[in-house]
């Protein structure tokens, strides 16, 4: 099977973008002269019980109860995506990366210790088939040989990048076409040999993902599928950022460039990304360097089309160069304006809740009692923050406090007061304890903020919280684990706010906003550390003062007229007032 025309595709991914803004976003793809729209299905997001980006529903269970309704529904977004003139090509996963939490993975496959990912491993392929035995019927009915606009569905991803088990591809592209998707099946990976030799099947379409060096990725393909029609399913002509790392940005002019010489070679591309959007909630992913590097909250990606829908130099570049092979239709005066903005405005905080104060609000009323420290996907979600607290009978010499496991970061506290906050590597030295005058036990609360699962490579699978605490080289036994699910339903309308400042972080912070019509907005927190926002009860993200960025993109459809709750959850060292500005600001570009 082939694909009828030449594609000229961009990637949006409706997880990633609010629901009422999808039309929007499409008819701009449209606009740039794009004939189709790919995009992801993240696993993870469908499971019942899994918050809609950023709320909206309850800790994540087991596998099972798949929702596709509001946020999560795919059949609507095809839907619209045709009613824009465009085809769409799904790539299902399971696995999908794309700098998503667990790489689109439910963080439930972590319960299991004997669990084996992306392969022939019997617990996971079952899980696999139970998922698409969910989601493949919902697709079947709108592919192009039914008369719909999916003209394409992609068997995993990027896998030669990550394994070699050819069976494992095999039962995913077989359990595709016994569900019924009859329009062509490909791959996606690098263009080195290896790549290609490792991730690619044979009757199933090999496409290749690359940035530049157009000549060379082609020949690569050429060589290895000599009667392949060429195809760049990954053009990356911009970058995502992480936490600490500079703004990442390309000339227009030389990504155009490029997507000139891909579409002069007679292929057919997808822009990675068309549309990027926005990893609200707890959804971000992370990658590993040495180390665990968490990706921002933007996913403006530094696409054709902006994070708030702006129509940026490289979409009028990109679509300069579209028009030079296909044509291109004319851009609707609507979508030349900008969208409304709110006015620029600081608002003060008018009321603050401690987090540890424990079980006042509700917010910590469940957990589970365990002789060790339990993983944090063993108790909830696998998301958010979790408490461990304990008590140990320090020695009149005192000890070293050691956290064993811990990838992210913790904040430790000793009889209420908090005494360190540790990366991975402080945590393994660890912190002094001295015993209490009175000769009685000290008691520990040691939070751990999960930064994002891993979403790439051979680290994939990595478990959040902490293995073992230990007061030298002797174990603390009896921990009470309790979840901090910060994307509940309902999560910050059960804080009760006082006008006092806490003495001790972490502390929620409250804000009141009024604004007479709901428009775009963009948060700052300047003087603030890091932590989470939430508006109307909608979390947005995270913020962090390392950067690079300094504004949280707040949609018009999460405003109201009159009031609006602002809750803010600082780890380190709160301020005083939030801003609201009208323009993005995503940090210096390096």
């Amino acid at each position: 099977m082939a694909f009828p025309d030449r594609v000229i595709s961009g990637a949006m991914h409706y997880f990633r973008v609010h629901p009422d803004l999808w039309e929007d976003r499409l008819a701009r793809l449209a606009a740039m002269g794009l004939n189709t729209v790919e995009t992801y299905v993240a696993w993870n997001f469908h499971c019942a019980g899994a918050p809609a980006a950023g709320g909206s529903a309850g800790p994540m269970p087991g596998p099972g109860g798949y929702r596709f309704d509001g946020w999560r529904d795919l059949p609507r977004f095809i839907t619209l995506a045709a009613e824009a003139g465009l085809d769409v090509i799904i790539r299902p996963g399971p696995f999908i990366c794309a700098e998503w939490d667990f790489g689109g993975l439910p963080s439930w496959l972590l319960r299991s210790a004997g669990m084996f990912l992306r392969c022939c491993d019997p617990a996971y392929l079952a899980a696999v088939d139970e998922w698409f035995d969910a989601l493949i019927p919902r697709i079947v009915p709108l592919l192009a040989s039914r008369g719909g606009p999916v003209v394409a569905v992609q068997v995993e991803n990027e896998y030669g990048s990550y394994g070699s088990d050819h069976a494992y591809l095999e039962h995913l592209r077989d359990g595709l076409v016994s569900r019924g998707v009859d329009v062509p099946l490909f791959t996606s990976d690098g263009p080195g040999p290896d790549s290609l030799g490792s991730g690619t099947l044979p009757g199933v379409l090999a496409t290749v993902n690359f940035g530049s060096r157009v000549e060379g990725a082609f020949g690569a393909l050429r060589s290895f599928r000599p009667d392949s029609p060429l195809f760049c399913m990954e053009f990356w002509h911009g970058w995502y950022d992480q936490w600490g790392d500079k703004h990442h940005a390309r000339d227009a002019a030389e990504a155009a460039g490029v997507l000139a010489e891909i579409l002069a070679a007679g292929a057919s591309v997808n822009l990675y990304m068309g549309h990027g959007g926005t990893n609200f909630g707890l959804w971000s992913g992370a990658n590993w360097d040495g180390g665990l590097r968490p990706i921002v909250t933007s996913y403006d990606y530094d696409a054709p089309v902006g994070e708030a829908g702006e129509l940026t130099p490289k979409f009028w570049a990109f679509r300069a160069a579209i028009a030079r092979y296909a044509p291109v239709p004319e851009v609707p005066p609507s979508l030349l304006a900008p969208h409304a903005r709110l006015a620029a405005r600081s608002v003060p905080v008018h009321g603050w809740a401690p987090l540890l104060d424990f079980r006042r609000d509700g917010i910590l009323d469940r957990s589970l009692r365990s002789p060790m420290p339990l993983p944090m996907e063993a108790v909830g979600s696998g998301r958010g923050l979790m408490v461990y607290r304990g008590s140990v009978l320090v020695p009149p010499d005192g000890r070293n406090l050691i956290l064993d496991g811990l990838a992210d970061r913790a904040v430790v506290f000793v009889d209420g007061e908090r005494v360190a906050t540790l990366d991975p590597a402080g945590a393994a030295t660890g912190i002094p304890l001295q015993p209490r005058s009175d000769g009685q036990l000290t008691v520990i609360d040691v939070l751990v903020e999960n930064r994002g699962h891993i979403n790439v490579w051979h680290q994939l699978g990595d478990r959040k919280g902490v293995t073992g605490i230990r007061l030298g080289r002797r174990f603390i036994h009896d921990w009470d684990c309790v979840p901090v699910e910060l994307d509940a339903p309902g999560f910050t309308s059960r804080l009760r706010f006082e006008s006092t400042h806490p003495a001790v972080s972490p502390v929620f912070g409250a804000v009141c906003a009024r604004i007479e019509v709901p428009a775009d907005g963009f948060l700052a927190m300047p003087g603030w550390g890091r932590g989470f926002c939430w508006l109307n009860g909608f979390l947005l993200g995270r913020y962090d003062a390392v950067g690079p960025q300094r504004t949280l993109y707040a949609p018009a459809p999460l405003w109201r007229e009159g009031a609006n709750d602002l809750v803010v959850l600082e780890l380190d060292h709160p301020g005083d007032r939030l801003e609201i500005r009208d323009e993005p600001d995503l940090g210096p570009v390096g």
